[in-house]
């Protein structure tokens, strides 16, 4: 599995009007192709009276298999709306994502070229509403010790670009901290060596995080 990948920040939605054809746009993040498709069933209910929702995701395989990507022009002629859709996708390099654009028809045709314009244009307003965060692979603990230590602890995490996502000042300071999953064990022998033994760290999981 990769190191990183770069997904939507938040959700992304837009609206856009050509020769009075409504294009509406949505763009959410998912974990598998099964809820990329339950998102596209939701806008299809939400917007019940339109006839085209076109869509498009790219989910990360996993384990080094390849990313399940897919694209639909729903009645569209082919090529024109879920291909282009994707491309945008592909283009700004986002995973775990899926894309709707729904159209309402305003009464004139706007042709092949009109359409894959249309739908690029939704594409992009969604994905630029949306905005972009990076996802990486890090090794999650906590770092439970005296307050005593807390000085030296803050500079080592903030001198060492460890992710901090949590913390509990009760009896005892205890952090929940992440870093790359190469840096834990370094990581763990420094924070040993600091605070002389009086800590307790615990392994979680790895998982993707922001950075």
């Amino acid at each position: 599995m990769d190191g990183s990948y770069l997904t939507i920040a938040k959700n992304g939605d837009a609206v856009i009007e050509v020769k009075r054809s409504k294009f509406i746009g949505a763009l959410r993040t998912v974990r598998s192709a099964q809820e990329a498709e339950a998102f596209l069933a939701s806008e299809r209910k939400k917007y019940h009276d339109a006839k085209h929702h076109c869509s498009a995701y790219v989910i990360r395989g996993a384990e080094g298999a390849p990313d399940i990507v897919h694209s639909s022009d729903d009645g569209e002629p082919s090529g024109t709306a879920g291909k282009p859709m994707l491309e945008v996708l592909n283009g700004a390099g986002l995973k775990d994502v899926v894309l709707v654009v729904t159209r309402y028809f305003g009464g004139t045709l706007l042709g092949t070229g009109g359409l894959v314009r249309a739908y690029t244009d939704a594409a992009k307003a969604a994905a630029e509403d949306a905005g972009t965060v990076r996802m990486a692979l890090m090794q999650q603990f906590t770092a439970a010790f005296d307050y005593t230590f807390t000085g030296s602890i803050d500079h080592f995490i903030e001198q060492n670009g460890i992710s901090r996502p949590g913390a509990e000042y009760t009896d005892r300071v205890r952090y929940e901290l992440a870093v790359s999953e190469g840096s834990y064990e370094a990581a763990v022998k420094s924070l040993t060596e600091i605070t002389s033994s009086a800590i307790e760290i615990v392994k979680g999981e790895a998982a993707f995080v922001p950075v």
